[in-house]
């Protein structure tokens, strides 16, 4: 557990803690069977767990008796079978949702700049925590992520690697009216001490209930981003390394809503046969 990041420690503690000490806390490892583990799926499943959460925590079990077997000390571990997982749902504004948050945030012009950038740029939250003045090149007009504020624990953003993001005109503007010397970073109190997570949530709250929209998360204006660029016809790759995801599967969970990718695969084929009857034709 010592090379995962923060979150992910207190995820797996968390685990062992609520779900796996309480199921096999009395037994050694190399007692612990596939019955044993069936089991443990079923008790989850019959206290309402979600796949993914039955999932996270076989998972845990696994990755604890492999590491077990590689040292040498237990000589097998049962086979762990996860449950299938429908696919992820996201939630995310519609344009012109969006338009009205932007627009009634303009009253206060920190969360304006907050909420531009995250729809904008698609900042995780923490990363919007983390931001500091010097990852933003104004004259190039480029947003560089380069760490995340995990509960005042800073590091690298999820993916593990720095990112670079091209500003809109609009989040360029917004950035630039609040430039302060009050520190480093650029969403932070009068004193530059840093803004929470309670805080960034309850900035957000406000701002949806002035612009008459449903409460969210910042999450949502993450997904806003990738689905907005998916529906103006943004390509998949350019959106993975926009938002930093760490694989094109996670990214191609938004590109149902890209509105001409199945018609210009298709177009392809036209183009070829197209191109291969004039062959024949000038033959």
């Amino acid at each position: 557990m010592a090379n995962n990041k923060p979150s992910e420690q207190a995820s797996k503690k968390s685990i062992l803690a609520h779900h796996l000490l309480p199921a096999f806390g009395s037994k050694r490892l190399d007692q612990i069977t596939g019955n044993d583990v069936e089991e443990l799926k079923a008790a989850l499943l019959g206290k309402k767990k979600s796949a993914k959460r039955v999932n996270n925590v076989l998972n845990v079990l696994s990755k604890i008796l492999r590491y077990a077997v590689e040292i040498e000390l237990i000589d097998r571990c049962p086979m762990i079978k996860t449950l299938k997982v429908a696919p992820q749902k996201f939630d995310f504004f519609t344009f012109e949702d969006f338009e009205k948050l932007v627009l009634a945030s303009t009253e206060e012009q920190d969360w304006h700049a907050a909420i531009v950038t995250a729809g904008e740029a698609g900042l995780r939250l923490g990363e919007l925590l983390a931001l500091e003045w010097g990852d933003i090149d104004f004259r190039n007009g480029i947003l560089t992520v380069i760490r995340n504020d995990w509960r005042g624990w800073i590091g690298a953003p999820k993916s593990g690697r720095d990112r670079k993001i091209p500003l809109t005109l609009r989040a360029t503007r917004a950035l630039k009216a609040i430039r302060h010397l009050k520190g480093k970073l650029v969403f932070c109190w009068e004193d530059g001490s840093r803004w929470t997570n309670s805080t960034m949530r309850a900035g957000l709250k406000r701002q949806q209930k002035r612009a008459g929209l449903r409460i969210t998360g910042w999450h949502v204006l993450r997904y806003s981003f990738c689905s907005h660029l998916a529906m103006r016809g943004a390509p998949a790759v350019a959106i993975k390394e926009l938002a930093g995801h760490a694989s094109i599967a996670v990214t191609n969970r938004y590109m149902h809503l890209s509105p001409g990718e199945l018609r210009n695969a298709i177009a392809l084929l036209e183009i070829g046969r197209q191109v291969g009857d004039s062959a024949e034709n000038r033959a």
